[in-house]
């Protein structure tokens, strides 16, 4: 497998990207995990393995760095894994380790990029089994999407018990790294956010808090209480809502961007979503249809953006006014069944199928697209 030779001091370790279905026939699990009905059974560490006897005991122990092992964290991963769609579902590296000494073979004039061969036995991983068990699951329920996954990887061969063991300690002895999401969280309260990014903020937890939006507890916090399936990642509904906010912001500051305003901002967003809601029927949170995965609701976000412009006042009845204006979505609900979605939407990637979701959406409801830089001008 192609790897990157990294050196650092004495230390010698290797990067690569694991194709998820490889890497998970090349990993052994040594604490229990579970899924929806199902299960990964811990295998036992071989005789002698002291790294593999210390880290089970560890992710047994309530008192050794209080890592009890959760079906809720198992689940909520693999809810990211679903739900994100523009952001990577695995961006931090899983580390590995193997006693073998692997061979690593230069490719052509390069000093650090090679062949890595892969270790006769498996790898035990010393960070990132919680995130590997929910690709587990996720490959049972989604084996498309996961074979296109490649999981990166750091991977440490021919080191001694010590080493490992080090390692470990060190890495679950240390605070848990602040995710995005929480950052959004944050941006009302810090001092440097800037004034745009807090108005947008506000508006998204109204969305996730308000007991009168659509998407109240469906929006993945990373951390929210709430058991309901999540339907988008608060991160990528932020960046929706921002880029919206960045495009009328002028717009806005005369307005006002307080509190109230932004009550006034998300009121706007709740009354499209409750008009959504009633035109899509039973296909709205239907996991049978796409229809408010988050590539659609970011596409959805953007109709609503393009319809505010032009029909936004009055606030009475605007939610009834725009399910009329949208009714034609209705007898276009089989467009976006589960089955065939991605065929009927091609794209490259999420920012193009976005893109082009939002375009039909728009032409069926009969909203004109608005330009970024000349929406709030009127």
């Amino acid at each position: 497998m192609l790897a990157t030779q990294v050196r650092q001091k004495d230390s010698v370790y290797y990067f690569v990207a694991y194709p998820a279905d490889d890497l998970l026939d090349k990993v052994r699990f040594i604490s229990r995990f579970y899924g929806e009905g199902e299960q990964i059974a811990p295998e036992a560490p071989p005789e002698g393995d002291e790294i593999a006897t210390f880290i089970s005991k560890v992710e047994r122990s309530d008192a050794a760095f209080q890592r009890q092992l959760s079906r809720a964290k198992v689940k909520a991963i693999k809810n990211f894994y679903e739900t994100a769609e523009s952001q990577p579902p695995i961006p931090a590296a899983i580390l590995l380790f193997t006693t073998e000494r692997l061979a690593f073979d230069r490719l052509g004039d390069f000093d650090n990029v090679g062949d890595l061969q892969a270790p006769r036995g498996k790898f035990l991983v010393i960070d990132g089994q919680h995130r590997l068990a929910a690709l587990q699951f996720y490959m049972h329920s989604h084996p498309k999407e996961a074979a296109s996954i490649h999981v990166p990887c750091v991977i440490f061969d021919g080191k001694t018990e010590n080493f490992a063991t080090e390692m470990f300690v060190i890495i679950n002895s240390t605070p848990t790294r602040i995710n995005r999401s929480h950052l959004v969280d944050l941006y009302e309260k810090v001092s440097w956010a800037s004034l745009d990014k807090k108005f947008a903020a506000r508006v998204v937890d109204l969305l996730y808090r308000s007991g009168d939006s659509p998407l109240r507890y469906r929006i993945n916090r990373l951390g929210g209480r709430s058991k309901q399936e999540k339907w988008i990642l608060q991160a990528e509904l932020f960046n929706e809502i921002h880029r919206w906010v960045g495009s009328e912001w002028k717009r806005i500051v005369k307005s006002g961007t307080d509190q109230r305003h932004a009550e006034k901002f998300y009121a706007v967003v709740r009354d499209f979503l409750k008009a959504a809601e009633t035109v899509w029927g039973e296909a709205w949170g239907d996991p049978g249809y796409f229809v408010t995965s988050s590539v659609t609701i970011k596409a959805m976000i953007r109709v609503c953006a393009d319809l505010a412009d032009a029909d936004a006042d009055p606030a009475d009845g605007r939610a009834q006014r725009w399910a009329r204006r949208l009714s034609a979505w209705s007898d276009n609900a089989r467009a976006f069944r589960s089955e065939g979605f991605y065929e009927r939407f091609p794209a490259k990637g999420q920012v193009e199928r976005v893109a082009r979701i939002h375009k039909e959406l728009a032409r069926l409801g009969r909203v004109e697209p608005v330009a970024r830089g000349a929406r709030g001008k009127k």
